[in-house]
């Protein structure tokens, strides 16, 4: 009904919609400067909002964005598995068959990542949403894998996608 009534070729509110037709809102034009800005920057961002905000939305339209002869995209949804699930995730989302002990993954995906970026010019951009459903192991392993060149170079872009509730909380001062 309301397709005809404004003269719409499609319903615009189904989650298959190009990230070409997206509404660029002003919240949307900053979300997209701030990733822009890491894509020149590279290193580690955060992006935190309330459910149906459009976090997801907005990673998709910035992947779509990238230039595929310069980034290759890991998206990694799954955070709940263990440690060594998001090990042979993210070696698999390099291209890697993954190896079966987590000193093996290690080096494997820093040895992948390296690879791309200085051999082959692509920079990794690694996606992982629902990162508020991680465990601390999870989160303890992100900092040491993402550590090259005893942490002088970020040869990678990492995105955590962090669903935020809005709840009231109680704050008790003894």
């Amino acid at each position: 009904m309301f397709k005809s009534f404004y003269s719409l070729s499609k319903n615009p509110f189904l989650k298959e919609i190009e990230t070409k037709d997206l509404f660029l809102s002003d919240n949307f034009k900053e979300v997209k400067a701030r990733l822009d800005y890491l894509k020149k920057t590279r290193g580690i961002g955060v992006l935190v909002g309330e459910p149906g905000s459009g976090k997801t939305t907005s990673l998709r339209f910035f992947a779509d964005s990238l230039n595929s002869s310069l980034f290759k995209v890991i998206y990694f949804p799954l955070s709940t598995g263990t440690v060594m699930d998001f090990y042979k995730g993210l070696a698999s989302g390099l291209g890697e068959q993954p190896a079966s002990r987590k000193v093996e993954l290690f080096q494997q995906i820093q040895h992948a990542v390296s690879t791309l970026y200085h051999d082959q010019k692509i920079t990794p951009v690694f996606i992982l949403d629902e990162m508020q459903l991680a465990v601390n192991k999870f989160l303890n392993d992100l900092s040491i894998l993402f550590n090259f060149s005893m942490d002088s170079e970020n040869p990678f872009i990492l995105i955590l996608l962090i669903l935020w509730i809005n709840c009231n909380l109680i704050r008790i001062s003894l």
